[in-house]
């Protein structure tokens, strides 16, 4: 029998006060990933704060500049079918769909999306050594079965992989993080925001103790014409990607001007390389301009006993998904490709 408090924050600052007076409090919001780890007794709050009722905080409401901002407290789903978000940012609300199940996203949020642990067996099994849980047991996946696992920003501590897809996206956007904790607010830049495993695999992301993500900012420019997301995975239906990727372009006739890449299902964060992206300004959009892209970005992968196919597979798959963001009205059901 677990026995936890459990409190309703009426604003951020009661949040926050709740969360800085008790050593094991966590905020619940969606709770998608935090009732799993609690499952699995990886994690034993006393204290439950329910963040999910904090007023002025649930919309998504364009910003200076001509950017859009997000609530952090927003479903998944609520925002993947927003139409500003539909509108003008079709690669988020794709990659969101692309993720977990309908009913998950109708329960899961923004900001818990980005909070989210990795799904490696052997972090959710306790009696397996994982440096992720247990700083110092090791990694078992090293020599296990890594078939999901990073072939990208790895390290001898850790190979596992981060889970979202909306982070791929939101990689790909050059969004930023809104924060606010006791010492007040904060932005982060989403590449900083998740970090590589190095020597501290315990430690996900730059969020301090004591602060909460209130916000997501996407800069004016959405790829709205021509971009894609593609999700591999072992079955369609309900899967974590073994690759994806999210590509946005603005192209001037068959001549890339600006092109985002970034890759899920290889690293401890979402993978993006600039140099690639550079690279391709001013090269024309086809097969053989992405083939070297994608060359560029799986420079220095390393593939493990199980997981060796993910290199060939994320080449193919930045190439494939390049040429499928020239025509994005393809990607629909019944669609034909135009002309």
């Amino acid at each position: 029998m677990n026995n936890f408090d459990y409190i309703r924050a009426s604003d951020i600052d009661d949040a926050l006060a709740s969360l800085n007076t008790h050593d094991n409090g966590s905020f619940i919001a969606g709770g998608t990933n935090l009732i799993d780890l609690w499952k699995y007794n990886l994690l034993h709050p006393d204290l439950l704060i329910d963040i999910n009722h904090l007023p002025g905080h649930h919309a998504i409401e364009e910003i200076e500049e001509g950017g859009v901002r997000l609530s952090a407290f927003l479903t998944n789903a609520d925002t993947a079918y927003h139409p500003l978000i539909e509108e003008r940012y079709p690669l988020l609300s794709k990659a969101i769909l692309a993720g977990a199940s309908a009913q998950i996203r109708n329960m899961a949020t923004n900001g818990g999306n980005l909070l989210q642990r990795t799904r490696c067996y052997y972090f959710y099994d306790p009696d397996a050594p994982c440096n992720k849980r247990n700083p110092g047991s090791g990694c078992s996946a090293l020599n296990g079965y890594n078939r999901i696992h990073a072939i990208l920003g790895a390290s001898e501590n850790c190979i596992a992989v981060f889970p979202s897809d909306m982070c791929v996206a939101l990689a790909a956007l050059d969004a930023v993080v809104n924060v606010t904790g006791i010492n007040g607010e904060r932005n982060i830049r989403f590449e900083d925001f998740h970090r590589l495993p190095g020597d501290t695999p315990e430690l996900d992301n730059n969020l301090k103790r004591g602060e909460i993500i209130t916000s997501i900012d996407l800069p004016a420019k959405g790829f709205a014409k021509n971009y894609s997301y593609l999700k591999l995975r072992d079955r369609h239906s309900y899967a974590f990607a073994l690759v994806s990727v999210a590509t946005g372009m603005e192209l001037d006739g068959d001549i890339i001007k600006e092109a985002r890449i970034a890759l899920g299902g290889v690293a401890h964060r979402p993978w993006r390389l600039k140099e690639a992206e550079s690279f391709l300004q001013g090269k024309r959009a086809d097969e053989h301009s992405f083939a070297a892209a994608a060359d560029m970005m799986l420079e220095g992968a390393k593939g493990f006993k199980y997981n060796s196919f993910k290199i060939e597979l994320a080449k193919k798959a930045i190439v494939r998904n390049g040429l499928m963001a020239l025509d994005p009205h393809s990607q629909l059901p019944g669609a034909q490709p135009s002309a």
